[in-house]
């Protein structure tokens, strides 16, 4: 047993709804600075999220694509793994996996997808002039991960579905991962849930208490149990403040947390919690850091995280994606002060 530590990629220059310089570009630049450094920490796996909107600053800012990003650091790094958002509205099955099979050759193995239903009716009307209801997307990214998984297993692929059409599809060559690179997947509806527990490889949850984590992994086996003899493996989002006493840790959470609604990086509030079926309350606090990061609680020292992050193995957690602020300087005390601690318990796989 033991758990991962990954990282979030700062494609959109932060994490922060209420502070608007963060010290962090939004180019490839900083971005491959970061992938860089968290692969010489020691961190497991990058992790790039897939928006051509700034969910973020707002979506006047500007964001990094995830897709040619990914396979960037595919060159540009040496041994963490690479995570690749992806939102089937954007993009058609079988060509998303000849560029993942693209990409999983070259970065030697080390390529992963997180398939995401979508959840900004904005973003997907502006750029391909659509949006499907909650469970038709679902049952789209149902069909996407059938093309998918069959051109990546398959000699010659066919099939006929409601929403895609593939006849006698040629993929070559197939990944070096097999059958196919990992597939993680997210969401709390009963037909995100249910989709994930057939077709997926992760369950990656957004921050929440050990309470909750522990529910979900229990809830999300017993569906996989069902269905298909593999296990799951599961993840979760997560925000970090370390700081040398819990005073100063404190502080900076207070910072970061003033709340102003009429920001301008609160734009797709509206939209995340309306559309994604949400099984908990979200408020505008946790909104102003991604991806509800300080539910968790990895807020202190580095020896008061290290035994929250130990509470959250024990529940079956398999990785933690973390995102802090500003990302180069946090890393380097999360990789110095934390992962070392976490390596020498035995919590952390190397």
């Amino acid at each position: 047993m033991g758990i991962q530590v990954g990282i979030w990629l700062p494609v959109f220059g932060g994490w922060l709804r209420n502070v608007a310089d963060e010290r962090m570009e939004s180019t490839f630049e900083y971005s491959n600075r970061v992938a860089q450094r968290a692969d010489e920490l020691g961190f497991s796996t990058i992790l790039v999220a897939e928006l051509n909107l700034n969910d973020i600053k707002g979506p006047q800012a500007p964001s990094l694509e995830a897709w040619t990003t990914i396979s960037a650091l595919a060159v540009t790094t040496k041994k963490i793994r690479l995570m690749a958002a992806l939102r089937p509205g954007f993009r058609w099955p079988a060509i998303a996996a000849k560029m993942a099979a693209n990409i999983d050759h070259i970065s030697g193995g080390r390529f992963e997808i997180n398939l995401v239903s979508a959840w900004w009716k904005e973003e997907m009307e502006m750029y391909i002039g659509q949006w499907l209801d909650h469970s038709e997307r679902y049952r789209r990214s149902r069909e996407f991960l059938h093309v998918m998984k069959g051109v990546w297993t398959e000699p010659v692929f066919n099939y006929e579905g409601n929403f895609y059409r593939v006849q006698n599809c040629v993929l070559e060559p197939k990944p070096i991962q097999k059958p196919w690179p990992p597939v993680y997947a997210g969401g709390e509806s009963e037909e995100a849930r249910t989709m994930i527990a057939t077709e997926c490889d992760v369950y990656l949850m957004h921050g929440d208490s050990v309470e909750v984590i522990s529910k979900n992994i229990v809830d999300m086996r017993a569906r996989r149990a069902r269905v298909n003899e593999k296990p799951l493996k599961f993840g979760m989002a997560a925000y970090v403040i370390c700081r040398d006493t819990e005073a100063e840790a404190q502080a900076e959470l207070e910072r970061i947390t003033r709340v102003r609604e009429d920001l301008q990086s609160y734009h797709s509030y509206k939209d995340f919690v309306t559309q994604s079926q949400l099984k908990t309350q979200l408020d505008l606090r946790d909104y102003s850091v991604s991806n509800r990061g300080l539910r968790p609680n990895f807020v202190g020292t580095p020896e008061q995280i290290v035994q929250r992050i130990k509470s959250y193995e024990k529940t079956g957690l398999d990785l933690i994606l973390i995102q802090c602020s500003p990302m180069l300087e946090e890393l380097e005390r999360i990789g110095t002060q934390i992962l070392p601690e976490l390596q020498r318990e035995g919590t952390v796989v190397a």
